[in-house]
């Protein structure tokens, strides 16, 4: 059931809630994404965790009254979504756009989160995107440097917008199948559901501008020195949205912090790719990594 919570700052955040032991976990999901993507991975979580996974504003239920501009927003509304539930400790958990969601939330607001789990994480320093200016020839591409280039990018942004605007699940999918579900597919129930709820995204472009501006190495804000938990990070050995160079720019930034983990045989969502490996790795450092982890600091 999706619930809802007003924050301060005048935007409502829809999440939804797993009832569990005192050890609570908080989700953030990626771009074209919602809590509703986590829903088998809750299931599968062992009941031991409470389980609190939060539509970031301008996805799913959550409003988008106020557009975001940087990485930072979406952070800094996940700090008013703990505020007013209350959550003090918590580990997180962020995938794909939500991995930089939650780095930009333990650097600014530290004692909140005890252990941060990375999964097919946009790199510390950003994911940059590559516009064609909307010329529609992939061999002029250059990196954006503005949020109007990445409007005008015919490839990506105008595309993909376009299927939101004319409710074009069959030309999602067709993305979702080439770039994210290359090894196996949800079922069919799950994957309607899934399509239906990326139609709910309203900021697009902004989150591309955002990834693409955003940066916590030392080369960019260094707020990454101020990550100083436990991290694990998790890649799938087939992701195609993830390189492994951006992976390992998050490994060499968060330094001695950090731990690693390759899925094998999994792409961009580990979720549906092999559930169980990816329970099993992530239950594994909860229980045993941390805490190897505090005991030799």
């Amino acid at each position: 059931m999706l619930l809802t919570v007003q924050l301060p700052n005048g935007e409502s955040a829809a999440f939804r809630k797993r009832d569990g032991g005192e050890h609570i976990i908080l989700l953030i999901h990626g771009n074209m994404t919602s809590s509703k993507h986590w829903d088998v991975f809750i299931e599968s979580l062992d009941t031991k965790y409470t389980v609190y996974a939060v539509d970031l504003r301008g996805f799913g239920g959550s409003t988008y009254h106020q557009p975001i501009t940087k990485i930072k927003d979406f952070s800094d509304d996940v700090k008013l979504f703990v505020d007013e539930l209350q959550l003090t400790h918590f580990d997180m958990i962020g995938w794909s756009t939500g991995g930089a969601v939650c780095m930009q939330f333990v650097a600014n607001y530290p004692g909140y989160c005890q252990r941060l789990l990375l999964l097919a994480s946009a790199s510390t320093r950003g994911y940059p995107f590559y516009t064609n200016l909307g010329t529609g020839n992939q061999a002029s591409l250059k990196q954006a440097t503005t949020y109007e280039e990445v409007l005008l990018d015919s490839s990506k942004t105008k595309l993909v917008q376009g299927f939101y605007d004319t409710q074009n699940k069959e030309g999602l999918k067709a993305i979702w199948n080439a770039l994210i579900y290359t090894h196996k597919q949800p079922e069919s129930e799950h994957y309607d559901a899934y399509l239906d709820d990326m139609l709910t995204q309203r900021n697009l472009a902004e989150v591309y501008h955002a990834l693409n501006t955003f940066n916590i190495s030392a080369i960019g804000t260094n707020e990454v020195q101020q990550i100083t938990i436990p991290t694990l990070v998790l890649r799938g050995d087939r992701d195609y949205v993830i390189t492994e160079q951006m992976t390992n720019e998050t490994i060499e930034d968060l330094g001695e912090n950090v731990q690693f983990q390759s899925l094998e045989n999994c792409g961009h969502s580990p979720l549906i790719d092999d559930l169980p490996q990816l329970i099993s790795k992530i239950e594994s450092f909860l229980e045993i990594g941390g805490e190897n982890y505090a005991f030799k600091q």
